[in-house]
């Protein structure tokens, strides 16, 4: 590390120390230690690699078996008389691979299909004779209806929340959920006519590429799980036009529409409250939302629905320190918030003309930091959100804060899965149903991991090392350990529970800061 880096970290430390004596409650920041290791004979070494692993595996135990048991009920193309691996075996196989953070199909085969490995995991899972190779999963991707494995993971999330496993991670008594699109990967051939494709002016040549919209369940610990996944996809006909002025593709924003009806359908009854970048600040979004009776946080950027902007302004220069205003520091920030309810916004023509009710609120943020030079400076930055309800200073608080501002976990989230491990990007198959296949393997895998990270059992040691470095941990001592497989035969066998934290972690407090 430089030297002018240590001085800066020096500066920022002492700012923030004279902050807090101050009275402005910065959020705990949390870096991991960097020391020897507490464990000091071979025996403790191997107990804690046992302790640890056995308990990540009791969270896949206690997930696991009802959603092979419907994996397996997929109509299955294969010759019956051929078959080997069994197609829920082959799908426990496609899910590790990503819990276990394979990096890709050649990967996995060299590395869990060793005999440590497969002997570990049998202890776990008896059914599991021995590890297929990829190919073999690859085949079957490209043959099964690969909806079905999103559906069945879905189910799995239904049986969750019938059971209240979340029911203090909520916010309000309401399930958040923040919805985003980014790009999967990008090609120079086109390997289906459903891919989008654009064309690079620079080289006067065409891309094409997989566009995904997704929906994730954000809770209070900091938790953030996979829900639906909305590819977008251009229809056969458009393979048929020449030009690129015709040509008319998929886009984020007919795809939420899908998405929308797609939550609505597999999730009447819930109550949720949707998180949604500038995209969606217009009237069909907030229609939408409301027709399913869904609350909404929407970001509103400075030069979206001008007219709403203009109204509001000069609506805050009139009530200016009055009633519609709140000032406070929360996380060692200042805030000023100023909002603005019943903006009336019309959008549609005609007779398809209609009228909105807009609740807009802004939040001015400033804060003292150190410059690159090892200056202190005042940073200052800009929020502002169009809500479903009207905004009063007894809930703007909650409404910004503790709702609105946590869509920047999805955008974390994303970081994660395409540059933590989860290989989001990497391509597993060309082939278009096969590769939406690995994606929904991917989001079990995923789901796997976080619930046992943020499980009671295993939280204080994924603070300890990290969120990679435990999955790695993890990973190393199923292929290269010999393990005590009677224990986790044990394990297996007995009645376990799924208990997660309920505080606030240090992963939330590490993004906040």
């Amino acid at each position: 590390m430089s030297r002018a880096r240590c001085e800066r970290r020096g500066l920022k430390r002492s700012l923030r120390e004279d902050q807090k004596r101050k009275g402005k409650g910065y959020p705990p920041t949390v870096t991991l230690p960097n020391r020897k290791s507490s464990l000091e004979t071979v025996a403790e070494e191997k107990a804690a690699v046992q302790d640890t692993t056995e308990e990540k595996l009791r969270v896949y135990r206690l997930l696991l078996p009802g959603l092979l048991k419907k994996l397996a009920r997929i109509p299955d193309p294969r010759s019956s008389k051929k078959v080997k691996h069994k197609t829920d075996m082959l799908m426990l196989y496609g899910i590790l691979m990503f819990a276990f953070q394979m990096s890709s199909r050649r990967r996995t085969n060299r590395e869990m299909t060793t005999p440590q490995l497969v002997e570990n995991l049998q202890s776990v899972f008896p059914e599991l004779k021995e590890m297929p190779h990829q190919d073999t999963l690859c085949r079957l991707l490209k043959e099964i209806d690969v909806e079905k494995i999103e559906s069945i993971y879905i189910s799995l999330l239904r049986e969750l929340i019938g059971k209240k496993r979340f029911r203090q991670l909520l916010h309000k008594k309401r399930y958040l959920v923040a919805i985003d699109g980014t790009q999967k990967y990008v090609m120079r051939e086109c390997w289906d006519e459903r891919y989008l494709r654009r064309k690079v002016q620079s080289k006067d040549e065409h891309q094409y590429y997989a566009y995904v919209l997704e929906a994730v369940l954000i809770f209070s610990n900091g938790m953030v799980l996979p829900l639906l996944s909305e590819f977008l996809e251009n229809s056969p006909e458009l393979e048929k036009i020449e030009s690129d002025e015709e040509w008319k593709q998929d886009c984020e924003l007919k795809a939420f529409f899908r998405l929308a009806k797609r939550l609505k359908k597999e999730f009447p009854r819930l109550k949720l409250t949707l998180l949604l970048d500038g995209l969606y600040a217009n009237g069909p979004a907030i229609d939408t939302c409301r027709k399913y009776r869904w609350e909404f946080a929407i970001v509103l950027k400075e030069g979206s629905l001008p007219l709403v902007w203009h109204e509001a302004k000069g609506l805050m220069r009139l009530d200016g320190e009055g009633e519609h205003r709140l000032e406070q520091t929360w996380r060692g920030r200042h805030q000023v918030f100023r909002w603005v309810n019943g903006i009336e916004h019309e959008y549609g023509q005609g007779r398809h003309r209609k009228y909105l009710k807009i609740h807009l609120v802004v939040c001015d943020e400033s804060w003292s930091d150190v410059d690159k030079d090892g200056n202190v400076v005042v940073r200052n930055i800009r929020h502002a959100w169009i809500l479903d309800e009207p905004i009063t200073r007894k809930n703007v608080h909650s409404r910004c804060n503790l709702a609105a501002r946590k869509r920047w976990l999805h955008e974390n989230n994303i970081l994660k899965e395409k540059h933590q491990g989860y290989r989001y990007e990497h391509i597993f198959s060309h082939h278009w149903e096969a590769m939406r296949g690995y994606h929904y393997l991917m989001h079990i895998g995923r789901m796997l991991n976080e619930m046992a990270m943020h499980s009671v059992y295993l939280t204080e040691h994924v603070r300890e090392f990290g969120e990679r470095f435990f999955i790695n941990m993890f990973r190393e001592a199923m292929r290269n350990r010999e393990l005590d497989t009677a224990r986790l035969r044990l394990m297996a066998e007995s009645p376990g529970q799924l208990r997660l934290i309920y505080e606030d972690n240090w992963r939330t407090n590490r993004l906040a800061a």
